[in-house]
């Protein structure tokens, strides 16, 4: 079995490196992404809050009610559910457009960077001169329609494997799988139904982003070799097709560290989220129903608004800078090693 090239540590020692010879330019231009992105976050969010706010009223007016009345009662019923279900879609789909800008903006950037650094973009070489913000977003402008398409198919695709995984678990707790029975509550799982119910579900969500890695080249690819992005996502998987050891390695070690920060700033969070739920108080008049929403969401919010500068560069640079070792191997007649 031939070497798979550098493993996953190199690419991301690598991309340290990168990402500090370029600290004036590439992180600077993070940084103001970043805060960019805090503002138009927090103001989705802001605005989801305030469309629902009147439904949040309602709900405690039914809950005091009943209250009053000794009454027992189920949160967010008497038509209270559905409203804050139709604000919170509206809100996730915009979020997920935040993201998907967010991303396609930092990948580009950071190709860009990584072909300046190499001179290995002829397109790029030309232009010349030190790298600056601005010259930095003026190259990362030019190609940003075509990087947005690509991240947006390769978001489908993750999506398409996340829907599917969702969609069996639902058919298999509704019964609707023959000869796999639901197991009832306090009862032992029957080991089809931990099979089909279970792992199979979780193993086709996971598909998602194994097909991700193997894709997440076609950013840099659409940037720096001017490619459509049908063609992009197809040299992507050509060029990862023999080092899918490393991509997949260093696509599950970049999302475990995603992951560790989120949590960690999630913990770190907590203190915040209570200050920010006596001010909620304060400002709804003691509606622990608005209060209570706040407080659950705004740990994990800090943890995804503190991605793009602490992850993002180095996923950003790891897989530019992995794009440019595989596209050197390829143009030198030496395809990358096989797994």
């Amino acid at each position: 079995m031939a070497h798979d090239g550098n493993q996953p540590r190199g690419s991301i020692t690598g991309a340290l490196g990168a990402t500090g010879h370029h600290r004036g330019a590439p992180y600077g231009f993070t940084l103001r992404v970043s805060a960019l992105t805090a503002v138009l976050g927090c103001a989705i969010v802001a605005g989801g809050f305030t469309a629902a706010w009147d439904t949040f009223e309602g709900v405690r007016d039914y809950a005091d009610r009943n209250i009053a009345n000794e009454d027992s009662y189920v949160a967010y019923a008497d038509g209270g559910w559905f409203p804050l279900v139709m604000v919170g879609l509206v809100e996730s789909l915009l979020l997920l457009v935040l993201a998907l800008l967010v991303v396609s903006v930092l990948h580009t950037a950071y190709a860009v960077a990584g072909a300046h650094d190499s001179h290995d973009s002829h397109a790029d070489a030309r232009d010349g001169g030190p790298l600056t913000v601005r010259e930095l977003w003026r190259r990362t402008r030019r190609r940003l329609p075509a990087a947005l398409a690509v991240n947006a198919l390769s978001g489908l695709v993750v999506g398409a494997m996340a829907l599917a995984g969702y969609v069996l678990w639902m058919t298999v707790e509704r019964g609707d799988v023959p000869g796999v029975e639901p197991t009832p509550i306090g009862e032992t799982a029957a080991p089809l139904y931990t099979l089909v119910g279970w792992v199979l579900p979780i193993a086709v969500m996971c598909l998602g982003p194994l097909l991700y890695f193997r894709l997440s080249l076609a950013t840099a690819e659409t940037v720096l070799e001017r490619r459509s992005p049908f063609v992009a996502l197809y040299r992507s998987w050509v060029l990862t097709r023999r080092a899918r050891t490393r991509t997949l390695g260093l696509g599950t070690l970049l999302t475990a560290g995603a992951a560790l920060v989120v949590l960690l700033a999630g913990y770190a969070a907590a203190p915040l989220a209570h200050f920010a739920g006596l001010g909620m108080l304060w400002l709804s008049d003691d509606n622990v129903w608005i209060t209570g929403v706040l407080v659950m969401i705004l740990p994990t919010a800090v943890g995804l608004l503190l991605l793009p500068p602490l992850v993002m560069p180095l996923v950003c640079a790891a897989f530019a800078r992995l794009h440019g070792e595989l596209r050197a191997r390829e143009e030198a007649g030496r395809g990358p090693g096989k797994d």
